[in-house]
């Protein structure tokens, strides 16, 4: 089976395109992962609803009785329940970082210990997130450690 990426320009949509003989079992598995790998949440902010791709996700943080969705630059506010987003993400790159984060490990630029066996992760963004010490053996073994 031969694989070809275009690149194109950010003006043009985005489009994945299958050719095949016939739609076997092979090439039904490879549309419902492409379907599956990329779901979309619903975050608000004032009066609008935003379509977030789950892999633009930083992160979830729970404050006050109130989940947020922290992206690269903006910050949305989503109608469920930490862990409802924990059952939902976890078969992607998320893990629970904190009693009150969720945390989206592609998004890591580097972790390193802090006080008291905590870790702190530093995002892509530039944003710093406590990871407890309770949590530390699933980011290792997300890591691979």
């Amino acid at each position: 089976m031969k694989v070809s990426i275009v690149e194109i320009s950010r003006d043009e949509d985005e489009e994945i395109l299958i050719r095949c003989y016939e739609v076997n079992e092979e090439v039904q598995e490879i549309v419902n992962k492409l379907k599956m790998d990329n779901p979309i949440m619903l975050g608000y902010l004032g009066e609008h609803v935003h379509r977030i791709k789950l892999s633009e996700i930083y992160y979830f943080e729970a404050v006050d009785g109130k989940v947020f969705i922290y992206c690269k630059d903006r910050v949305f506010e989503v109608k469920q329940r930490l862990y409802e987003l924990e059952e939902l993400s976890h078969r992607m790159n998320f893990f629970r970082a904190s009693k009150s984060t969720i945390l989206n490990i592609a998004k890591i630029s580097y972790v390193h210990p802090s006080l008291s066996g905590r870790f702190e992760a530093v995002l892509d963004n530039g944003e710093r997130v406590v990871i407890s010490r309770q949590y530390v053996p699933v980011l290792k073994n997300k890591l691979g450690l």
